[in-house]
């Protein structure tokens, strides 16, 4: 099948399967009881809203994938995204201490990259492995902190997965293509159920976190056999850019204030939005905004060549540092 043909087949049906599949995992989360809880402080939901969603993102994926065709990445990409399911339903449903989540993060890390499909920095094995597990564990967790609001999380993993479809195109990578359109389309399927007001299911950890590993293993699988391994790996966190800046605004907010990492809060990019908009879905409108600048610029600079790469990088680095200035995001929530 042609590439101009399959993209579009995989993106609709990964669509349909997750649009579908949503209902049916609501009911599921009902029938076990299985409800984010009002809680006060950071949550903003008013009524007991069933967990579960990314079970409906990896309904449609894993349905649709196989029609990207045989690659020796796809066994290990549904693995992860499997196993990041299941410890983050888990950590949903009763709670898994940081240490055993980010253990389990770093092994799927070391097994990529001893499958040959982590970053390849060229300056030895030992580098090689920290750079891959560095790389896992922020992804993962950045997407995981930055699922704090309806909407934000599937949207922003639908602009990134369209990002490494494009990234796909340009290395005439046609197995990467064909898998981010599928993953690209299981998010936005699942959109509009998470968009309702109000939201009639939450994406939960064992969403957000097996959407994070598939970011950073697509994006990875990419930009990991660029021969300046450096730029490409500055280049991989402005296409995850919103979360990543997400990621670290909190860390300073946190170390301002004297708060831990490990509690919710109102202290991201999310929530600063949200006090200046008013509403959740023009939230997820202006952060998708920012994300499709992100992933376009860094899609151009692979296309044009190690000098774009540079500039692309320096102007991502003067706006993320100058937004992490000039944002707010001390009020910090329990």
């Amino acid at each position: 099948m042609l590439l101009e043909a399959k993209l579009p087949i995989t993106l609709a049906l990964s669509g349909a399967a997750a649009y579908g599949a949503t209902p049916w995992v609501v009911r599921l989360a009902k029938s076990v009881n299985f409800y984010d809880l009002p809680a006060g402080g950071y949550k903003d939901h008013a009524r007991p809203t069933p967990y579960l969603g990314g079970l409906a993102v990896l309904i449609g994926f894993f349905l649709v994938v196989p029609l990207a065709g045989g690659d020796r990445r796809a066994v290990p990409l549904v693995a992860g995204m499997a196993a990041l399911c299941i410890i983050g339903t888990v950590d949903d449903r009763r709670g898994v201490s940081w240490l055993a989540r980010v253990g389990i993060e770093a092994g799927a890390a070391v097994a990529l990259w001893r499958l040959d499909l982590g970053w390849h920095t060229g300056a030895g094995d030992l580098a090689d492995v920290v750079v891959t597990v560095g790389w896992l564990v922020l992804i993962v967790n950045a997407f995981n902190i930055f699922d704090n609001m309806d909407g934000v999380a599937a949207a922003m993993a639908g602009v990134v997965a369209a990002g490494a479809t494009a990234l796909g195109i340009v290395d005439d990578d046609l197995w990467l293509a064909a898998a981010a359109a599928a993953l690209c389309g299981a998010c936005l399927g699942f959109l509009p159920h998470n968009l309702a007001s109000p939201a009639r299911i939450f994406l939960g950890d064992g969403g957000s976190m097996a959407v994070g590993f598939a970011m950073a293993v697509l994006v990875m699988g990419s930009l990991g056999k660029a021969e300046n391994q450096w730029p490409s790996f500055g280049l991989g966190l402005l296409l995850i850019g919103v979360p990543t800046v997400d990621c670290a605004l909190r860390v300073i907010a946190r170390r301002r204030t004297k708060v831990s990492f490990l509690t919710g809060g109102r202290d991201g990019l999310a929530h600063w939005w949200k006090r200046r908009l008013g509403s959740a879905r023009a939230v997820a409108g202006v952060l998708t905004t920012l994300q499709v600048a992100g992933s376009t610029l860094a899609v151009f600079a692979v296309a044009h060549g190690f000098d774009a790469s540079l500039i692309v990088l320096i102007v991502f680095a003067v706006v993320a540092v100058a937004a992490m200035a000039f944002l707010d995001v001390r009020e910090v929530s329990g």
